[in-house]
């Protein structure tokens, strides 16, 4: 049997073909991809997650003694759905910030990382954030 976000993404896809618009899985895929890139085991991730709710202020998931806050953003494929805009964090209860560009297929086009203080200093008032604004952060796909 294929992996869990393997058949999510598989029905979120075949959704979208058959409805014209994906279910919104992304920011939930971006949490537990974001985990596993900085190397929380899924496992881990899962029992974690366990008691959490889908809307708890400042950061999205915690390990290794840091607290990540997560944003991603996924073409549809569909004209005019190039990633021109990413969502600003609504607050600062997080000491690294993760931001995932998906393909069209939910993979990791790209992911970027970004200390608390660095991208306050670097971001913290610019009011419309960029694909490009992010990539000054550290690659980590």
């Amino acid at each position: 049997m294929a992996p869990i976000r393997d058949r999510l993404v598989s029905i979120a896809l075949e959704w979208q073909q058959r409805f014209g618009v994906a279910p919104a899985i992304t920011s939930q895929l971006s949490e537990l991809d974001a985990a596993r890139l900085v190397g929380m085991p899924e496992v881990e991730y899962s029992d974690y997650m366990r008691d959490k709710t889908a809307v708890a202020r400042g950061a999205d998931f915690a390990w290794s003694g840091l607290r990540y806050q997560v944003k991603s953003n996924r073409p549809s494929g569909k004209r005019g759905s190039t990633v021109t805009l990413v969502s600003r964090p609504r607050n600062y209860d997080w000491d690294r910030l993760i931001w995932i560009h998906y393909t069209t297929a939910y993979e990791i086009h790209e992911a970027w990382l970004w200390e608390q203080n660095v991208f306050r200093a670097a971001l913290g008032e610019k009011r419309r954030l960029a694909p490009d604004d992010l990539r000054r952060g550290s690659r980590l796909a």
